[in-house]
């Protein structure tokens, strides 16, 4: 038996079946962050939605804590990293919403193409305006889905059921693993101007926040109608209303806002936007299953056994030879994810020297892991990372070899586009990349880090350095490297800062560049 604090509300069954397994519950909703520290320094297990935070400062408070369970998807809220580092599981229920999610999507789609809303509050009010409320039909219309994932997939097969035709953006998906679903894949500017109805299904990341802004939107065909059930802020707020003031988009659909409640938005106002307030995930099943999920999971974590919705791993999982290689493993994989513009069609994982006779398949999972956390956008674990390969098509081979070259242990990923190999260095086991695409390097990886290759000639150093020091960014460290066979050269710095996707094209068009690609080993 555990103590487990329930901090915020969930299923009363997921509450009975803790205790019914014989587990101490404690329950305190939305207790104070000063209470909270309080109630959690004498728990095993802790409960929450997306209202508490458990941050550095609430796991040092709680020394006997050994899992956190998330009843929901989102895991801003948590501190995963350090609850790693602590041997602190954390858990959390993906799927629980995800058929709630994609039917509200359908609903919002519905509503704003039949004016349901508006011709409700007119009859309602007395009115009878059959004329004014002349909505556009589904059928052979195009739908555009941004981010194919498990809600964006779910949309798409309802919409099949309509006979639109689907149309997609998500470099993370192959166009196998597409076809089969009854998808086109394209670039995000011809979907907008080649799409009828937009939906997006994208989660809130620095690369998402105002994707859909007043240049795409200017590009879409006039009337376009767009609805977002997935996160605020990716559209640009004011670009949406300004395109529907103007006619560009006939119609919006919105479930979500950059700020909530939206309070003093215009968009409120507009007789072509419905809007809904954040109820994606609000139905009696979605609530249900988070609860009840959340429950199971730690139930099976107390009772220690295997775990599915576990999100991140303890070390002392890995052997003593393994842990220290596991965060160059996803440090490589997070590079090569951030090298390439898609989701490569292969991956392979090789292990050489000493690593070679360890059981590797946790560092296999390092390696995806990283790869899609660079890429997807979707929260990404140990368990869920082969799951997301198998979903979008992603082929994983591994090999071994105890022939040693220039390192005791070297872990190379490759893809048919890029290859980046790392190993660990010294009595602290300090990680270093030595090799991207055949240039010998050693840099430690980095939050913010620029890779450029150029024709092997004077002066591309001088020119990369000008502009990054127009762009006020700082050079903290950096790696020079020809190739054996000559002809080309590479730069891999670390800087102070993120690299602006201006800056990269700056460089990328520059003469002598090959490419410059921003890219990032940790977390943002």
């Amino acid at each position: 038996m555990v103590k487990i604090l329930i901090a915020e509300e969930i299923a009363t069954r997921g509450v009975e079946l803790l205790k019914s397994n014989g587990h101490e519950v404690v329950v305190e909703i939305n207790p104070s962050p000063e209470r909270l520290l309080e109630l959690i320094s004498d728990v095993e297990g802790v409960v929450i939605r997306s209202a508490t935070k458990i941050t550095k400062e609430v796991l040092e408070n709680a020394p006997r804590l050994k899992a956190v369970g998330r009843a929901g998807i989102g895991l801003d809220n948590v501190d995963v990293k350090y609850a790693t580092q602590r041997g602190v599981m954390v858990i959390n229920a993906p799927q629980s919403n995800i058929l709630s999610a994609a039917e509200h999507a359908i609903a919002l789609l519905l509503a704003q193409a039949r004016y349901i809303p508006q011709a409700h509050n007119s009859l309602v009010g007395g009115k009878w305006e059959r004329s004014k409320f002349e909505g556009v039909e589904l059928y052979g219309k195009t739908m555009g889905i941004v981010g194919l994932g498990r809600i964006g997939a779910l949309v798409a097969q309802r919409c099949l059921a309509f006979g639109m035709n689907l149309i997609a953006y998500d470099p993370y998906i192959s166009q196998e693993r597409a076809e089969k679903m009854g998808v086109e894949l394209k670039s995000l500017e011809d979907l907008v101007k080649d799409s009828d109805f937009i939906s997006i299904h994208l989660p809130k990341s620095k690369e998402t926040m105002g994707l859909i802004n007043k240049d795409l939107l200017a590009k879409a065909k006039d009337g376009v109608r767009i609805v977002n059930a997935s996160r605020g802020g990716i559209i640009d707020e004011t670009a949406l209303f300004d395109a529907l003031s103007s006619g560009k988009v006939g119609g919006a659909a919105l479930d979500v806002f950059a700020e909530e409640p939206p309070f003093g938005s215009p968009l409120l106002g507009h007789p072509n936007v419905v809007v809904t307030p954040h109820l994606g995930a609000s139905t009696t099943e979605a609530q249900d299953k988070a609860g009840i999920t959340i429950a199971e999971q730690l139930i099976l974590a107390f009772s220690n056994e295997f775990v599915p919705f576990a999100v991140n791993i303890n070390a002392s999982e890995a052997s003593h030879a393994i842990k220290p290689f596991l965060p160059i493993a996803e440090a490589l994989g997070r590079f090569i994810g951030s090298l390439s513009d898609k989701l490569p069609s292969n991956l392979q994982i090789e292990y050489q020297g000493n690593i070679a006779n360890e059981d590797t398949r946790i560092l296999t999972l390092s390696a995806i892991k990283g790869l899609f956390a660079a890429g997807t956008n979707e929260p990404v674990s140990y368990v869920n990372a082969p799951q997301l390969a198998a979903e979008r098509g992603l082929e994983i081979s591994e090999t071994t070899s105890s022939t040693q070259k220039d390192y005791v242990s070297l872990i190379s990923v490759r893809s048919p586009e890029h290859s980046v190999s790392g190993t660990i260095i010294g009595p602290s086991n300090t990680p270093k990349i030595v090799e991207v695409d055949g240039h010998a390097v050693e840099v430690p990886p980095a939050k913010h880090m620029l890779v450029v290759k150029n024709d092997d000639r004077p002066g591309k150093i001088g020119l990369v350095g000008t502009v990054l020091g127009e762009a006020q960014i700082s050079i903290s460290s950096m790696g020079v490297s020809p190739t054996n066979t000559g002809g080309t050269a590479l730069m891999i710095l670390a800087t102070d800062r993120e690299i602006p996707q201006e800056v990269t094209e700056q460089l990328s068009a520059s003469d002598g560049i090959i490419y410059a690609r921003s890219v990032s080993c940790e977390d943002s």
